[in-house]
């Protein structure tokens, strides 16, 4: 006979979200069940290791200490200080205009805190040990979505069966949970990709966090903790597909001359770390957030372009959303009701984002040098009004007022 098993939660997908996810359930007293195809890799070194990092802003870090997971990340972390935007777009690829958005502007914290992504998978996977409410599944995927006004019911890849009062769809930008429940995406393909990886250079990053834009997309070096006794950081570097492409198959050195180029030289010579991997640039938002006991959220809800740490930030938003209405009546969970106040909740916020990122994505792509000189003028304008500065850092952190 099929194993069946009954819990208040299921949770489609263990990346970073449904990891996090499953934590903040299970250590607030409900009964979880999350199951991933893939084991999590949680070494660098790994084959399959995710070596992008993650930027925590301030309520994310305030979600992570409710879930009692940010103690274990605490001691990895690297703050997030200053954002610096550097305009590099004239006809030689060096720095015309350097604006710093300083965190002291708005709060007493600093805007963020960095992390690498596989790191991220190790410690909340030694979270979720010490919790007796959560099960974690690995090598498992959700494959079939039956639901019903009390309840739904997950079949996995191996025919066992959960049931459960809410299905979290956690499991990515091609979400099975998502297509099962009928719910629709749109996206927007910009015909671009990221390089992700770490490199070392000689000057300190002082914990600056540093977009350079010329063409093609921006350029970002993230803080990270010292490297072999040398400052490091994470790069995210988005370009055209065909270039991204081209870069990837260089060798080390003369990627290393292209990306020191490109990086306009701020850092000094930067140098491999990490090996490079490669990832695709959407933008896709579904066209419902909820269906019948299911709540989509992070990649299988919304999908930005890595600008501004806004994607998996977003995503705890949608987590944290969820969480406050299944406390605030236990009894109500993956009602009807719970989940259009979800949805309600999320939409404008997600839908406001991705427009913003959409249209920061664009001005960041631009070839024609008189749009490169309007992209300057603008973030000039921007930067000097302080008024106008402190609002786009507030919006950028999700908050309304100084904290």
């Amino acid at each position: 006979m099929t194993e069946r098993l009954t819990t208040d939660i299921f949770i489609a997908g263990g990346g970073v979200a449904g990891l996090a996810a499953a934590s903040a359930f299970g250590k607030a007293g409900f009964s979880v069940v999350i199951a991933d195809p893939m084991p999590p890799v949680t070494n660098a070194d790994a084959d399959g290791a995710d070596l992008r990092t993650t930027a925590f802003l301030q309520p994310a870090r305030n979600f992570l200490i409710r879930a009692g997971l940010w103690d274990r990340l605490d001691p990895f972390a690297s703050a997030l200080q200053v954002m610096r935007i550097v305009d590099a777009g004239g006809a030689e690829a060096t720095a015309r205009a350097v604006h710093d958005f300083d965190a002291s502007d708005i709060s007493d914290q600093p805007f963020g805190w960095n992390l690498p992504n596989w790191l991220l998978r190790r410690e909340f996977l030694g979270a979720l040990e010490g919790l007796n409410t959560v099960r974690f599944l690995p090598g498992l995927s959700a494959s079939r979505l039956l639901t019903r006004e009390g309840e739904a019911r997950v079949t996995l890849s191996d025919g066992q069966s959960i049931q459960a009062r809410l299905v979290i769809a956690a499991d990515g930008r091609a979400s099975a949970m998502r297509e099962a429940a009928g719910i629709g995406i749109k996206t927007t393909r910009y015909g671009q990709k990221a390089l992700a990886f770490a490199v070392t250079h000689d000057t300190s990053h002082e914990n600056i966090s540093t977009e350079i834009h010329r063409t093609g997309g921006p350029f970002t070096l993230v803080p990270l903790p010292d490297h072999d006794g040398q400052p490091c950081s994470a790069v995210v570097w988005m370009e055209r597909g065909p270039e991204v492409l081209r870069l990837a198959a260089l060798e080390s050195a003369p990627f290393e001359a292209e990306m020191t180029a490109r990086s306009a030289g701020l850092y000094g010579p930067l140098r491999l770390a990490t090996r490079r991997s490669v990832w695709p640039i959407i933008s896709q938002m579904a066209t419902r957030l909820s269906g019948e006991r299911l709540a989509l959220v992070a990649e299988a809800a919304h999908v930005v372009p890595p600008i501004g740490a806004q994607g998996l930030n977003m995503s705890m938003g949608d987590v944290s959303t969820l969480l406050d209405l299944a406390e605030e009546n236990p009894a109500d969970l993956g009602s009807r009701a719970m989940l259009e106040s979800y949805a309600r909740a999320r939409h404008s916020d997600v839908q406001s984002r991705l427009i913003g990122i959409d249209a920061l994505n664009r001005a960041s792509m631009v070839e024609a040098q008189p749009l490169r000189d309007l992209r300057m003028r603008a973030l000039n304008s921007f930067y000097s009004a302080l008024p106008v500065r402190k609002t786009l850092m507030r919006a950028g952190l999700g908050t309304g007022s100084a904290e």
